[in-house]
């Protein structure tokens, strides 16, 4: 034996061997996607379809930040009057507070919303 035929075969015989292995096998494939084609209607692709990942779009870009988030703002108990005006019966650091509060609540019109700084009262009444 040789050095550079270690298994007595020569690396230009053995590269030759592989592309005639890769002809013949899309040659095979492309035999068999004609008969599927033909016999059945479907199309080989979309039989390998479930075998094949799709393409990754990449993850979706972050929105920013919305106040309530930050944290920019507080957590109302409003009630609605007749005239749909807001009023506020109880503010709150955080929803959690808001919400145990809340809890037995039959009032249909005593509503729990964030409140962002800066936003008038009378914003609660058009939601």
């Amino acid at each position: 034996m040789t050095s550079d035929r270690p298994f007595g075969i020569d690396p230009e015989e053995f590269e030759r061997a592989l592309q005639e292995a890769g002809t013949e096998l899309r040659d095979l494939l492309g035999r068999a996607g004609e008969y599927i084609d033909r016999t059945s209607g479907t199309t080989l692709a979309s039989l390998l379809g479930q075998f094949v990942r799709p393409e990754r779009t990449g993850p979706p870009e972050p929105e920013g930040e919305t106040t309530g988030q930050t944290g920019d703002g507080v957590w109302v108990i409003y009630s609605l009057d007749d005239t749909d005006e807001a009023r506020v019966e109880q503010v709150f650091p955080n929803e959690l507070e808001a919400l145990r509060a809340h809890r037995d609540n039959t009032d249909e019109r005593r509503r729990v919303r964030f409140l962002p700084y800066g936003v008038p009262v009378t914003a609660l009444g058009t939601a």
